[in-house]
């Protein structure tokens, strides 16, 4: 991948179609949700490490000590988004996640606000309380179903905070450096948080069946390379909230697939929830178009 961009929204739609796949992927994956992400990062780093070795070895300084401190910041808390967002697969339903893994726009405005100090104007303010009310409405939904649904709604909040400092992250630290040089070691370091989180709550690393194996190739190469790596290509050259806002597709398409799949027809809270959901994130920023 160039570092110029001429056009974003080719890849931006490729990036989309690609991360809806990610929660389809995982569904039907029957490995533990930290195994998942720890597989799905770890193997995406070592796909990416000969472009890393190729495209850094004509960078004469590659990492200072400040960037290396910034990665293993934004690598926690990849680890920490995969970690909760899969978990929450595991106990709501995939319109749910996705939708509310994704008001990551929304702490991306706030975040940026105080971090890179990016505008935050008065329909930001009514588009978060828009996209909040639509957010409630569906974890209402999910309490009147299952006390484990609103836990999973609760998973995949914390994942979208996670994000959203990821993005943020990834945002400062792209503009000045090789899309390989970051985003391979941030892969890298996430996995090994992720591992060292199994070992520690004893969650077993392997062995597991070949189609667990495919499972998590397929997630390394569509939704993590194909998708995220994508994201933080576009990073270098525009801002965190648009690429975020970008992300806006991946409910629609993920619960489209959940449909037809897996014939998991959303609630009605969530028919309503959620288009108030996307419609307040839209609202808060859509003038970065």
């Amino acid at each position: 991948m160039g570092e110029k961009i001429k056009n974003i929204y080719f890849p931006l739609l490729i990036a989309v179609i690609a991360v809806s796949f990610s929660s389809i992927f995982i569904r039907l994956c029957k490995a533990p949700p930290l195994v998942i992400a720890a597989y799905r990062l770890g193997i995406a780093s070592i796909i990416l490490l000969p472009f890393m070795i190729y495209y850094g070895s004509n960078i004469s300084e590659k990492y200072s000590r400040k960037d290396l401190l910034k990665i293993f910041f934004i690598s926690f808390f990849l680890s920490i988004h995969f970690a909760s967002w899969i978990t929450s697969l595991n106990y709501t339903s995939i319109a749910n996640s996705v939708i509310i893994v994704n008001t990551s726009p929304i702490f991306v405005a706030i975040f940026s606000y105080y971090i890179l100090k990016e505008r935050i104007d008065y329909n930001t303010i009514i588009g978060i309380i828009i996209a909040f009310i639509g957010t409630i409405i569906i974890a209402i939904g999910d309490y009147g179903i299952n006390e484990n649904n609103l836990l999973g709604d609760m998973y995949a909040l914390i994942g979208a905070i996670a994000l959203s400092i990821y993005i943020i992250g990834g945002r400062e630290i792209r503009k000045r450096m090789n899309l390989y040089l970051y985003v391979t070691p941030v892969y890298a370091i996430s996995a090994i948080f992720l591992i060292i989180a199994c070992i520690f709550l004893k969650i077993q690393l392997y062995p597991y069946s070949l189609r667990e194996y495919l499972i998590f190739l397929l997630l390394a190469i569509i939704p993590t390379i194909f998708g995220h790596t994508i994201y933080n290509w576009i990073l270098k050259n525009v801002e965190a909230t648009k690429v975020a806002i970008s992300l806006l597709g991946e409910p629609i398409g993920s619960t489209f697939l959940a449909i037809i799949i897996f014939n998991e027809i959303p609630n009605f809270l969530t028919f309503i929830g959620g288009p108030i959901a996307l419609i307040g994130i839209y609202i808060a920023i859509r003038k970065i178009y």
